[in-house]
Order: C-alpha cells, then structure tokens, then sequence
C-alpha cells in the first residue's frame, strides 16, 4: 500500500508523503509476501502444523525494512511493527540487566514468555498481541495524513 500511495503522485501529494518515482515495482513485492504471509498464518494457526524458523523471520524482517527505506517510511514500519520493537527491546533489557546487576526484569525474555510463565494461555497471548498490533498498524495508517 505504501509503495503505491509513494508511487502516485496524486495520492502523495494528499498523505504529505515523499513521492517516490518508479516504486511501483515493489508493490508486485508486497503483494508477494502478503501472500505468502497469509498461506503461511493459515496452516500456524492454533495449534500450529507449520514453523517459520530463523531463517524465513530474519529475510521477512530484512525485506520488510529494505521496503521501508525504498518507499521512505522507516518510522512508520517503527511503529507498525511496535509489537516486534517491544520484544527486541525485552531482550536486550534481559541482557542488559543480567550482564549489569545479576538480576533479571523479566521471568524469561523475549516478552511472551514473560507472560506465559506468568500462567497465561498462549492464545491469550496471541490474541492480546494482535489487537495491540492492530491498534499500532491503525496509528501509523493515521500518521500519513498528519504528517
């Protein structure tokens, strides 16, 4: 969608987002992974029959950010994805704390772990992780037009 809206000039204008000539292309991209995204969350649904492993999340991170810089939207992928940021940041934190003080912040990192170990069902977790997604995804759709 981003890659769209930066491509037509029209709609940049409209958003107040930097138009991008040429971008277009990337949307072929998106619409990929968006595809592949959905054939993947189909089958790892509750209860899961198929895993992403290290290698599938990391080159969907990378592909994701390398979309972000090429339609120049960095801070809204920052945002979007703030449910991914939190669980980085619980990580280091971990790190940080035990490496520092001896002690942890966290019953184990990353942060849905933490809740687990706290006794909540791993749907619960799932599904509370959604609606923040979705209301992070919804604020960074609202920043275009702010900006």
């Amino acid at each position: 969608m981003f890659c769209y809206a930066s491509g037509n000039r029209i709609f940049a204008d409209y958003l107040g987002i930097p138009h991008v000539p040429g971008v277009g292309e990337i949307m072929v991209f998106c619409a990929a992974m968006v595809g592949a995204g959905l054939g993947f969350l189909w089958f790892n649904a509750y209860p899961a029959q198929v895993f992403m492993g290290d290698v599938g999340a990391l080159a969907l991170g990378a592909a994701l950010g390398v979309v972000a810089v090429a339609v120049r939207q960095e801070l809204v992928l920052f945002v979007m994805g703030g449910v991914f940021v939190m669980e980085t940041v619980s990580v280091i934190l971990q790190v940080a704390s035990f490496k520092l003080t001896g002690r942890r912040i966290f019953r184990m990192a990353p942060l849905h772990h933490h809740f687990e170990l706290q006794g909540w069902p791993e749907p619960r977790v799932i599904v509370r992780f959604w609606i923040i997604t979705i209301m992070l995804v919804l604020i960074g759709l609202a920043t275009l037009k702010i900006r």
